[in-house]
């Protein structure tokens, strides 16, 4: 249960030296800046380092060219590439200016061949006509007028039948138009253009009229093709280009990148008079590289402080577990970090997950194939949950072997058992009548042990941030402790074991000493901390509101309890469906039966892998870290160049 140790960090120099300091913060990938005016009581003498930016525009301009011109850019190592802001903007210079003539004239023909495309599919519209276009378009006294007309629009032509001036002839339709034209006299042309108006008709300009439309077409082709060789032949050239400056043009975006990034943790920083100063938290294993680098710099003094002696600040979180525990940490995120000084939950989620998961599906041959599934999530989709199906999967492997289950088949490990262990059955036979009491008060058995220990995990955890009171006195300290634990022990005697123990003395002792301790916790609490103020406003409304209090006490217990109910349910629920699986299969032929199962399988294993899943982890969150977690913590967030944006 492992929070990384953090180190506060305080550094002062002069302003001039400041670049080189973030820059070394920054290249540890280490180094998390704070904001300096919230470390300091005297603060009037200070300033925010407010500059703008100087590489941004140089990154547009990059970022810019480079996408006009098809290519991607990657952020790449340069930790070791060094170069000024003159040959920065020499090279950017350069760089527009030689690719940008190439992507400004590959953007003309472009446009071009556009036009002509558009062109060519225009005059497509009105093959047919046999006519010149020019001849057409040159007449004298009549004019033409090329377009579309909507197909409820020409049949609304009938009712110009008398009108000899309106005439439309069309050449091609589909399934929403006509294309034609239609002719005027010119001395009625504003009438007969109304009157199309008013039919929806959408004129279309014509360029190409030298000729026919079939004879314009295929000049437009062959224009078309003689425009994309001179494309391609600037995509050759772009290409060449590319391949002698990808590097360096790699290089130096990600040098932009790292020096926008860097150049906003001055923004953290604070200016006196000629000096600044910069704080912010690295990891205690850090600490020696990073301040080693600083003393290269004359100008510069630090100095670092534990972060527990820190506290009031929070310390941000960084999570530093086992290999095998590190893809429950997902799990812990999705809840909330721990505190600086707070247990981290990692080891408990895994292990108590990993147990639940499996118990609540057991089935040997569904969780090998959830574990491949699992593994196959996080190698090709990289996936965080995919790492935890793996354990989980083979949880469920491992109980299934107990529970005698094989894909539903649940004598399937009769002969292993009989060969290996020299057992007449299976440990642990579900379906048989008598299992079913021993399942559900194992699981309640199971619920029980968990919320002790997330009790004593509670208590452990207000020690270590020395809340002492509320370690003893809460209802999930040590009274809380004793109360549960006692009231259990209590409930077994007089159900089961029949030993008396639980006496009037034990009764008083260690159920009626705790409820009182926690009745009145907020009181005693106050006074174990030495806080004079613990006395209540009114202690009639005071005892009331507590009595009421404590009934949610008792019941979250009980509830809490009953909620491990669901572990020994999902054990039934997962061979009463493989038995449904199996008895629907019965109802077919061979093929059928193998079918059958194979798609039942499929079904329950999704199905109950899903709900698995989330019920663990309702238990988890809702159960257990309520007696424990508090998960206010704020993540711990190095200064990294951020990705490429493109």
């Amino acid at each position: 249960m492992a929070v990384c140790e953090m180190k506060f960090i305080s550094i002062i120099g002069l302003m001039s030296e400041i670049d080189d300091v973030i820059r070394i913060c920054g290249n540890s990938k280490s180094f998390q800046p704070d904001n300096v005016f919230s470390f300091y009581s005297n603060t009037e003498k200070f300033s925010h380092v407010l500059e703008e930016n100087p590489y941004s525009e140089s990154l547009k301009i990059l970022k810019d060219t480079v996408i006009a011109s098809g290519q991607t850019l990657d952020l790449v190592d340069v930790e070791n590439f060094y170069i000024d802001n003159n040959q920065i903007s020499e090279y950017i210079d350069n760089l527009s200016e030689k690719l940008g003539k190439l992507v400004e004239k590959k953007k003309v023909l472009k446009g071009k061949l556009d036009k002509y495309i558009k062109e060519k599919k225009q005059l497509e519209h009105f093959f047919g006509l046999n006519k010149r276009l020019d001849e057409i378009m040159s007449c004298e006294y009549i004019k033409a007028r090329f377009g579309r007309l909507p197909r409820e629009s020409h049949y609304k032509l009938s009712l110009y039948e008398d009108e000899k001036e309106v005439l439309f002839f069309p050449c091609t339709k589909d399934d929403m138009y006509y294309w034609g034209i239609y002719f005027a006299p010119i001395d009625i042309l504003d009438e007969v253009d109304r009157i199309f108006s008013s039919l929806y008709f959408e004129s279309v300009e014509i360029t190409y009229v030298n000729g026919t439309a079939e004879e314009n077409v295929k000049r437009l082709k062959i224009i078309e093709e003689e425009v994309k060789k001179e494309i391609g032949k600037i995509d050759a050239k772009i290409a060449e280009f590319w391949k002698h400056q990808k590097g360096q043009c790699m290089r130096l975006y990600s040098k932009l990148e790292e020096l926008i990034v860097y150049h906003e943790v001055k923004r953290y920083a604070a200016r006196y008079n000629y000096s600044f100063i910069l704080v912010g938290w690295i990891p205690a294993d850090k600490e020696i590289e990073i301040c080693q680098k600083l003393d290269s710099i004359n100008s510069v003094e630090y100095s670092t402080e534990k972060g527990k002696d820190m506290l009031k600040h929070s310390p941000p979180i960084k999570l530093k577990n086992r290999r095998f525990f590190r893809p429950f940490e997902f799990f812990v995120e999705t809840y909330g970090l721990p505190n600086y000084n707070e247990v981290d939950p990692t080891i408990f989620v895994s292990l108590t997950y990993i147990v639940l998961f499996g118990i609540m599906f057991a089935d040997l041959g569904q969780g090998l194939v959830l574990s491949i599934v699992g593994y196959l999530m996080w190698k090709i989709k990289k996936m965080k949950l995919g790492r935890a199906l793996i354990s989980c999967g083979i949880s469920s492997a491992f109980f299934g072997t107990i529970f005698g289950s094989v894909f539903g088949f649940e004598d399937a490990l009769d002969g292993f058992y009989k060969n290996v262990f020299g057992l007449n059955e299976k440990p642990v036979s579900v379906m048989a009548s008598n299992t079913t009491n021993v399942i559900i008060y194992s699981a309640v058995g199971i619920g029980v042990f968990l919320l002790i220990v997330a009790m004593m995990i509670n208590v452990y955890s207000l020690v270590r941030r020395k809340k002492f009171g509320e370690a003893i006195f809460s209802q999930n300290g040590v009274c809380g402790l004793v109360l549960y634990s006692s009231s259990v022990l209590m409930l077994l005697d007089l159900m089961l074991f029949k030993y008396g123990f639980a006496n009037s003395l034990y009764i008083a002792l260690l159920i009626v000493t705790p409820i009182f301790f926690i009745l009145f916790s907020e009181i005693f609490i106050k006074m174990f901390d030495g806080n004079s103020d613990w006395k209540p406003k009114s202690w009639g409304d005071y005892i009331a509101q507590s009595i009421f209090e404590m009934f949610e006490v008792v019941l979250s217990y009980v509830t809490n309890t009953m909620s491990f109910l669901r572990v020994g349910a999902f054990v039934l629920v997962h061979a009463g469906m493989m038995m449904v699986v199996f008895t629907i299969a019965e109802m077919f032929g061979p093929i059928g039966y193998v079918i059958t199962l194979i798609a039942g399988n499929i079904f329950v294993l999704c199905l109950e892998a899903l709900l698995a899943g989330i019920q663990v982890l309702r238990l988890e969150f809702y159960e257990l870290f309520s007696r424990f977690f508090q998960g206010t913590g704020k993540a711990f967030s190095p200064v990294v160049s951020r990705k490429a944006d493109i």
